[in-house]
């Protein structure tokens, strides 16, 4: 959540250089191992809260836009609702391959968080403006839901980071007292005070972040269609784009129609390699996530949940949870278990949702080593989503191409709910040439570190997580 990153170990060097070396291969690489575009059903909790929804009717005709957004989750979503408010006389399409919210955006773990997943620079004045921007990007989610009465299940009573260590403990303490310097709202709980509203085993303290929470992300992304179409945006349901032409006018194929649009934005996260671009700066990551029945507020309680609308833990292998208003506990990570990366990039995990009972049951496991007593809670929904991971774990939001009109904002690396919303207000403003309140910012213009192609990319990963018993903390 909001504490830095560790030190990068010697292993963690070895492998970097690496993949440096690697990287140089793709040319070949690529035409050896080709990929292909995958999309499956999303099972999760969020959806199945969206019972009523219908998709939309797909593309079935040539047409034109202004501005053409590729991805029907929170970063698209948010693109179209920005850009068309500001530009209501533009012609804004919106293509989505399933329907809006059928990917990350309506599969995460529910936390709705400030800071990015990776803080490089942690002086004072990038340390106030990278929460600056994630804290205005919470007031900015909420406000749009009130502004249009959006029926979005989501509170905002704080999130936690909490330390199984003590030594990381004492440290989230100076930091809590270093951000309160700031003028950032940090709050370091020990471990007496944690007790009495959150009760977790084995743990020595926890810094809090007051005004976070957590949110049903398909309610919002799915609610704010009306909005858009409102607001003259064409979206069309139902349509993967197979190719992308660009030149001063940008020619986008789907399966019966075809899009020429002055500008494109990518919003398409772990998915974006299948169109062609960014295939070295991102991978897939499979999230293996539960949710269970829903609770009582007295289950709650004897479970020693009384407040607060999440946590994540300090490890490695982080896990994280949340706790919906309806009284469902979501839970993900905590070992290797709870992630997977799929050779060749694949988009979808493969087997039924029966194939990942014994990697649930691990992280069930977990889950219970931090609220004893959880154990007989019934599991009532699990799923798998994708993100889109970057090898510095912070996001990618842009402009290029030769005629400066491929728009971009992936790689959220766990981080999305605030960022992938933030997204919308940044490739709106750098569109209008008005973005000098991103520039600097390490999620803004800046490079990444290349990601080898297969098949070292899957040894990587496989080297990463096995050898060092580590996953990658998001």
């Amino acid at each position: 959540m909001s504490s830095p990153a560790p030190a990068r170990t010697l292993s963690d060097n070895l492998l970097l250089g690496a993949t440096r070396l690697a990287s140089l291969t793709w040319p070949a690489a690529g035409r050896i191992f080709p990929e292909r575009a995958e999309y499956d059903d999303n099972q999760s909790l969020w959806v199945s809260q969206t019972a009523d929804y219908r998709p939309g009717a797909p593309l079935r005709e040539n047409i034109t836009a202004d501005l053409a957004i590729i991805g029907g989750g929170f970063a698209g979503v948010s693109t179209a609702y920005h850009f068309s408010r500001r530009y209501p006389e533009k012609r804004v399409v919106l293509l989505e391959a399933k329907s809006l919210a059928n990917g990350a955006s309506g599969r995460n773990g529910g936390l709705m968080l400030n800071w990015l997943a990776s803080m490089p620079d942690h002086s004072p004045e990038m340390t106030r403006r990278v929460y600056d921007m994630t804290s205005a990007g919470i007031r900015m989610i909420q406000a749009i839901i009130e502004r249009h009465n959006l029926p979005v299940s989501h509170r905002s009573d704080g999130t936690l980071t909490v330390y199984t260590d003590a030594r990381r403990a004492e440290a989230a303490h100076a930091e809590a007292e270093y951000h309160q310097q700031l003028g950032i709202p940090s709050q370091y709980l020990d471990s007496a005070a944690l007790k009495q509203h959150l009760d977790l085993q084995g743990v020595s303290g926890g810094l809090l972040d007051p005004d976070t929470g957590q949110i049903n992300g398909a309610q919002l992304v799915r609610s704010l269609r009306p909005v858009l179409i409102e607001q003259g945006v064409a979206i069309y349901e139902g349509t993967p784009v197979l190719s992308i032409r660009e030149g001063a006018t940008i020619t986008l194929a789907t399966p019966h129609g075809e899009v020429r649009a002055q500008a494109i934005a990518l919003a398409t996260n772990g998915y974006t390699m299948k169109l062609g671009y960014f295939r070295d700066a991102i991978f897939p990551l499979h999230s293996h996530i539960f949710a269970t029945t829903a609770l009582t507020p007295e289950q709650q309680a004897a479970l020693g949940w009384r407040r607060y609308a999440g946590y994540s833990d300090d490890l490695d292998r982080i896990a994280y949870s949340s706790l919906t208003n309806e009284g469902h506990i979501v839970f993900g990570g905590g070992s290797n278990a709870a992630y997977d990366y799929c050779f060749r990039n694949r988009t979808v995990f493969p087997g039924a949702p029966e194939s990942t009972a014994g990697m649930m049951r691990q992280i069930k496991d977990t889950m219970a080593g931090y609220l004893p007593g959880s154990e007989d809670i019934s599991i009532a929904y699990r799923w798998t989503g994708t993100l889109g991971f970057t090898l510095n774990r912070n996001p990618l939001m842009g402009v290029r191409g030769a005629h400066q009109n491929v728009y971009y904002a992936i790689g959220f690396c766990g981080h999305g709910v605030t960022l992938a919303n933030v997204a919308g207000q940044v490739l709106t403003d750098l569109y209008s040439r008005d973005d000098a309140h991103w520039r600097g910012l390490p999620i803004y213009q800046t490079g990444y570190v290349p990601i080898p192609p297969e098949p070292f990319r899957w040894i990587g990963y496989q080297m990463y997580t096995r050898l060092t018993g580590r996953s990658p903390r998001l």
